[in-house]
């Protein structure tokens, strides 16, 4: 079987197609050429080449490349609601209008989007230093100490040893031991009471008989 020699076009189409990334003005070339050339051409480079001819209207051969984009970018079902929607309408437009004007349509929605996300961040910033603020102000009762590692595992362990200090005093009051104890010292401040109490009459008593004793000398002299 020969293999088929190629054509002077079919090298210089694939030379094209081969260095399509220096493409710009492809000038008075025929459709037919840039049918088979354009296709391998990036959403980048496609916008190069037809930004950069000047005096023609690459629409007819590059329509269907820009439709091709606008489904890979934005989906299928997209696409064919577009086609249905013109088809609905009876109007036809260009698939790189199409295309630029549901970018810029997803870009203001993103954009949208970002500035709400943004929004609701800030305000629950907001609310968190507000709560941080309450916190930091608010001043403890004196009689509420805290110890120094805060309310963690050693502020439980304090409150914990400070309930069975306190229980522990409680029984140790109430305790028989104790009770004896008050109980002697009551009698003891009681019966020193009553000694402070009769010690002056005796003394009273004393220096009055002293005085008798005297007078009854005195008289007899």
């Amino acid at each position: 079987m020969r293999r088929m020699i190629p054509s002077l076009v079919d090298l210089c189409v694939q030379t094209a197609i081969d260095n399509v990334r220096y493409l710009g003005d492809v000038g008075e070339t025929d459709s037919h050429l840039l049918e088979r050339i354009l296709p391998h051409c990036t959403l980048e480079q496609l916008i190069h080449v037809e930004n950069s001819t000047q005096g023609r209207d690459l629409s007819q051969v590059t329509d269907r490349l820009w439709k091709r984009f606008y489904q890979i970018q934005f989906g299928e079902k997209s696409t064919n609601q577009v086609v249905e929607r013109m088809k609905q309408k009876k109007v036809i437009f260009k698939w790189k209008l199409l295309y630029e004007a549901k970018s810029k349509e997803v870009e203001e929605t993103q954009q949208r989007s970002f500035e709400r996300i943004k929004e609701l961040y800030q305000k629950e910033d907001a609310k968190r230093q507000s709560r941080q603020v309450r916190v930091c102000t608010k001043v403890p009762p004196s009689s509420n100490k805290r110890s120094f590692w805060g309310s963690g595992p050693g502020s439980s362990f304090c409150n914990t040893k400070s309930t069975l200090m306190k229980k522990a005093k409680i029984e140790f009051v109430n305790s028989r031991e104790v009770k004896n104890l008050a109980a002697m010292k009551n009698k003891a401040v009681q019966r020193n009471h009553s000694h402070s109490q009769i010690s002056p009459a005796k003394k009273t008593g004393g220096f009055s008989s002293m005085a008798s004793s005297s007078r009854s000398k005195f008289t007899r002299r």
